[in-house]
């Protein structure tokens, strides 16, 4: 431990404390430490032993990836590894995340990283973005990216300000949570995409649907209107796993339903395989 690290530990701990809206004292209720203590690992006047960063790492809710840095900050080494996604370690994750895909079809279902790279999807996500441009579903595929780009799903969202808005959110908070350029990026390039009508795509002024903010697509095969919610793994203990996310695709209507029911049946060929998707996510880095 040195007492350079101190300082850099101090800001972290302070600044995720303040990101949870925590008083000392109140991360001292959590914690079981004494506020005047917390005060002085906060200024560098005392030394965060290891399992003191942990406990309190634990009590604000810190990623893993960010537990490891104040770890890193306190002079200890890493708790966490980062395995890659197709790392035979993590088959049984895999596996897994591919039976929810395969018993949500024909409703789309995508797997997603912490900056919603595409890692792969089902059938019926398939189905979904069957219109976007090829060229958006090679390489590295990222959703915000396949939902806002002029070439891909915008142009046919009837609530494209929403949409447009609630993956601004999600970058956004996520380069608060790790400030990394890649997230900035994004952002910047999703910013920057040509408005797809002269009132920027906003929402055509159908009622908001309660349960959750609507995806409504106009498509070859009728309008779709669709809600979503997130899976994850409880109590992770790998950094990757801790960041997938499965996204799961519900209808909010019978002919929303009936669409994609009726492509399965079809059995017509998706822009990309599922297995396609994820072989082309992995060589794109």
């Amino acid at each position: 431990m040195t007492v350079q690290t101190l300082p850099a530990f101090g800001a972290l701990l302070r600044g995720w404390r303040e990101r949870r809206r925590l008083s000392q004292f109140e991360l001292s209720v959590r914690t079981g430490v004494s506020a005047r203590h917390l005060s002085r690992i906060e200024t560098g006047r005392a030394e965060p032993s290891r399992r003191m960063v942990l406990r309190l790492a634990e009590a604000l809710d810190v990623p893993l990836r960010e537990r490891n840095a104040l770890l890193v900050a306190a002079g200890f080494a890493p708790a966490w590894t980062e395995t890659d996604y197709w790392d035979e370690r993590l088959a049984v994750a895999r596996e897994a995340i591919g039976w929810i895909l395969e018993h949500h079809d024909p409703l789309p279902a995508v797997v997603v990283d912490r900056f919603g790279n595409l890692l792969d999807f089902n059938g019926g996500a398939g189905v979904l973005m069957e219109d976007v441009d090829p060229e958006l579903l090679s390489g590295r595929v990222n959703l915000a990216r396949v939902a806002l780009h002029p070439r891909g799903l915008a142009p046919r969202l009837r609530n494209f300000g929403e949409v447009r808005q609630y993956f601004l959110d999600r970058l956004r908070a996520q380069l608060a949570v790790d400030d990394h350029p890649a997230a900035a990026e994004l952002i910047e390039e999703v910013e920057g995409y040509e408005p797809v009508a002269r009132d920027d795509g906003g929402w055509d002024g159908a009622p908001s649907n309660p349960i959750a903010l609507p995806l409504r697509v106009r498509g070859r095969r009728g309008d779709l209107s669709m809600f979503t919610t997130i899976a994850t793994f409880g109590a992770p203990r790998d950094i990757t796993v801790s960041e997938l996310a499965v996204e799961l695709f519900f209808p909010l209507d019978a002919a929303t339903a009936a669409v994609f029911a009726e492509a399965a049946a079809g059995a017509e060929t998706d822009p990309i395989r599922p297995s396609e998707a994820a072989r082309r996510s992995r060589e794109g880095g």
